[in-house]
């Protein structure tokens, strides 16, 4: 018999025990057993190769950040589960993690979340997924049967008059200048956008030639705006009350403190939300929302011009088809132009 093989009772040579034990770790799909990687390793090789994609240009800085903070909130989840490995997150888990309850920003409870946050976290941990395979982090897939999140009907904008707007304007005088309402409102009125209002500072205005300046946002471009006798006024008191308790540092944002721009602009939303329910125009029936007073300076603007380049010029637009959308007026039939956030 030839030396090393085994036969009977004589002894089992290292690499034969070697290779049964690869074999055992083989699973039924006789692929070899890989390091099993942690959530939270995977998360900071998924995080850095978002970034590299924002840099890239594939996808937004916005978006990196709302995924690594889903992508955060899963880790804990999962850790209060006693899940730890990414290859142990399973389609329960996942589906938990979506239905969970949360907070909304004053840190009440909601025990049901909106479709539209529930929308946001599945889509945060299919972008994480996709990435880890691609990777050679896992090769799971837990939402490969999650079924889709329905859509609530979109519910029609409204189209706000001249006493619409004054109710807003009293409302959102409400407490200032400490309070930002009458600030974000105004600045609104000039044909800022929502993610424009969430960057802008004391810095931007130029109280005495009532304008205010903005460097633009993702589609829209930087221009001056200017400012009515209302929001010139709303906007002093808003600017001399933040000066006022600054000590030193970067110009103060004007309306919001949140620290990244998604939660910026959200939150410009929900002030607007704010006055829009406390002047009643917003209830469940009817919806208020920023666009609907970007609207209204849109139509504004086209009565005293008669130009849809000065709707574009003051909204930041660079498509006249936008401009028109905004203004309300079917100047081309077969297109129907698109509005921005």
């Amino acid at each position: 018999m030839a030396r090393g093989t085994h036969h009977g009772s004589g002894p089992v040579p290292l690499h034969s025990k070697y290779c049964t034990a690869l074999l055992s770790a083989r699973g039924r799909t006789g692929k070899a057993l890989v390091a099993r990687t942690k959530i939270k390793q995977a998360l900071l090789s998924v995080a850095r190769a978002w970034q590299q994609r924002a840099v890239a240009g594939e996808i937004s800085l916005e978006t990196v950040t709302l995924y690594s903070q889903v992508a955060e909130r899963l880790l804990r989840f999962a850790e209060a589960q006693g899940v730890t490995c990414l290859d142990d997150v399973t389609a329960e888990l996942a589906s938990g993690f979506i239905e969970a309850p949360g907070h909304d920003r004053r840190q009440g409870i909601i025990l049901t979340p909106a479709a539209g946050t529930r929308r946001q976290r599945r889509s945060a941990l299919e972008a994480l997924f996709a990435e880890a395979r691609a990777l050679g982090l896992t090769e799971a897939a837990p939402l490969v049967d999650f079924p889709p999140i329905p859509r609530s009907p979109r519910k029609r904008g409204t189209e706000l008059s001249d006493i619409d707007v004054q109710l807003l304007r009293f409302h959102a005088e409400r407490g200032m200048p400490s309070t930002r309402h009458a600030a974000l409102l105004a600045l609104l009125l000039t044909g800022l956008h929502t993610a424009e209002i969430a960057a802008a500072t004391t810095d931007d205005l130029n109280i005495a030639e009532a304008e205010v300046w903005t460097h633009g946002a993702t589609r829209t471009r930087g221009r001056c705006c200017p400012l009515d006798n209302w929001g010139t006024q709303a906007l002093w008191l808003r600017y001399t009350h933040l000066l006022r308790s600054r000590e030193s540092g970067p110009p103060p944002r004007l309306v919001t403190a949140a620290t990244s721009a998604y939660r910026s602009q959200a939150s410009v939303c929900a002030g607007f939300g704010d006055i829009a329910r406390r002047s009643g125009l917003a209830t469940r029936e009817r919806r208020v929302e920023p666009k609907d007073v970007t609207r209204y300076v849109a139509r504004q603007v086209l009565y005293k011009t008669g130009q849809l380049s000065e709707v574009a010029r003051r909204l930041g637009l660079s498509s006249l088809d936008a401009a028109a959308a905004f203004a309300g007026l079917r100047w081309n039939p077969e297109d129907e132009g698109g509005e921005v956030a």
